[in-house]
């Protein structure tokens, strides 16, 4: 049980939570939405007593799993002992257990040594290593790594080694900020099955719906500055909170209805002899006053790419043998494909398996080391970069509004502002200066110069990564509809089931193209793998 007692925080005159109390209960999986920017990674933190809270106090079980983000604390260490490292209390008394086996044999020290096997004995340090090396293996992080030292194995193996951490040691309650963010989709599953079989109180941040949806027994919700719980996942939250918004708003329309209908009575007969009417109205239109309602944190940004100004020809990219490597060898070897005007696929694969290198060759800024790739005719494709860094300059003074503007030669403002005001930049944000956007406004402003400028092809390369999960839902719905050709990596499901026809899957053995949706290609090779 994580217990929250009044706790506030404010980051200098903006206010993420005021006097917040909130109950994380034993056996329940909670999954903590909000909008980026709404104070949920800020939360954790206060949480675990990594960040300073205003006011209040957190009480925490004493054993606590904490997904850390810092991949460099821990970088010469060996992948298993990191992981390990998640039972603080049987890693501090191992680690003194084998200086004190250095030193020169004394009754103080063999009395000692006792203590720590009993610490050891308790925490379950003899399996110690076997649990680690399972749920290592389940993160899809191969024995033969788990003896290398972390800096030694790719960053996102990386990533999955601190999650192993977390998950290590039997914790009370386990607190994950973007668990899915360096998964492939056999781990997202993996993780799942763990978690439904977690016992503990469990708070997980994901702009994974999906995940959300699998595995959370309830939604807390960070608005209004507060939590509110919600029973069940997040679509039926989504649900529930939008109909009892629908609800409050509907009363308020019906009590100014009667409000101007009792004063239409007071301005009638306020000077007459029907005072005492007059005067019970009067009460009355107080008594009515319609409640105040805040804003709330569910937007989704109006996401419709327009219909293509010129189609493309029927076959829109076709490679031949296509072969693209670096230093250490190919990463896309020998692929044949055809992609025909309408087709929706999902790109999905391991990080390093060459999705970005792939997409970058379709999207004509890579050129492939041997074989052939031809663009279709009449093909105008609008490329969104997982680094959007490639296409804003977050070193410029430019504003989102100027940068918007100048995506096509000629267009009105007006035009600009209201493509602006549908990827929820409104008033003043839309003068915001390319440095100071978080990556989710990035994000919506590389999509709203793409709705600008009509191209027929869509090449979007992980763009949910700084999406939250309202506007995620619209960009499914967005490609889902667009009247062109769209090719998207992600490991987002919800994502992928929004839209895609097709697979393009850059596995171990090589790529594989499927003509059918994610779930089908999965079935299919699960039965082969049998």
């Amino acid at each position: 049980m994580i217990t929250l007692e009044n706790i506030s925080k404010k980051i200098g005159s903006r206010t993420l939570f005021e006097d917040v109390a909130f109950t994380f209960n034993d056996g329940c999986r909670y999954g903590l939405t909000g909008p980026n920017g709404c104070g949920k990674s800020t939360l954790l933190k206060i949480i675990m007593g990594v960040e300073p809270q205003t006011t209040g106090i957190v009480s925490l079980p004493k054993k606590v799993g904490f997904l850390k983000q810092r991949i460099e604390d821990f970088r010469d260490h060996t992948v298993l002992n990191t992981v390990i490292m998640g039972n603080s209390r049987l890693w501090a008394a191992l680690a003194e257990r084998d200086r004190l086996y250095e030193e020169e044999m004394t009754d103080a020290i063999g009395m000692r040594l006792g203590e720590l096997e009993e610490v050891i004995a308790d925490e379950d340090g003899y399996s110690a290593e076997s649990e680690a090396e399972i749920v290592l293996i389940g993160m899809g992080i191969p024995e033969e790594l788990h003896q290398k030292k972390m800096h030694e194995i790719p960053t996102d193996r990386q990533f999955r080694a601190l999650l192993c951490q977390a998950l290590f040691g039997h914790p009370e309650a386990l607190l994950l900020d973007e668990p899915t963010n360096h998964l492939d989709l056999e781990s997202i599953s993996w993780l799942e099955g763990f978690l439904h079989n977690y016992n503990g109180t469990l708070v997980v941040v994901s702009h994974d719906r999906h995940f959300l949806n699998s595995i959370c027994t309830h939604i807390a919700d960070i608005d209004y500055e507060t939590i509110i719980t919600y029973p069940g996942n997040y679509d039926a939250m989504y649900e529930t909170k939008t109909a009892m918004r629908s609800r409050a708003e509907d009363e308020n329309k019906s009590k100014e209805k009667k409000i101007s209908q009792l004063k239409d009575f007071v301005a009638k007969f306020g000077a007459g002899t029907r005072a005492s009417q007059v005067q019970s109205r009067v009460r009355e239109i107080d008594r009515l006053q319609p409640t105040e309602l805040k804003k709330s944190n569910i937007q989704r940004p109006y996401i419709r790419f327009p219909v293509p100004e010129k189609q493309s020809g029927q076959v829109v990219l076709k490679g031949q043998n296509l072969t693209k490597g670096y230093g250490n060898g190919p990463v896309i070897k020998d692929f044949s494909f055809e992609i025909h005007r309408g087709d929706k696929i999902a790109v999905i694969g391991n990080n390093g398996r060459g999705k970005t290198t792939l997409l970058k060759m379709l999207a004509g800024l890579l050129t492939p080391d041997s074989g052939t790739l031809t663009i279709g005719h009449g093909v105008n494709a609008g490329y969104f970069p997982q680094n959007h860094g490639e296409v804003l300059n977050k070193h410029s003074k430019e504003t989102a509004f100027d940068w918007l503007k100048s995506r096509k030669e000629i267009v009105f403002d007006q035009d600009v502002r209201g493509i602006l005001g549908k990827m929820l930049f409104g008033g003043d944000d839309a003068f915001k200066p390319l440095p100071n956007l978080s990556g989710g406004e990035a994000a919506r402003l590389i999509i709203g110069g793409l709705i600008l400028t009509t191209p027929n092809t869509l090449i979007f390369d992980e763009p949910n990564g700084h999406l939250d999960l309202e506007a995620v839902s619209a960009l499914a719905w967005g490609i889902d509809d667009f009247k062109g050709t769209a090719i998207v990596a992600t490991h987002d499901r919800d994502l992928i089931n929004g839209f895609a026809k097709k697979i393009i899957a850059l596995e171990s053995d090589g790529i594989h193209f499927h003509a059918g949706p994610l779930e089908e290609y999965l079935e299919k090779k699960k039965a082969l793998s049998k």
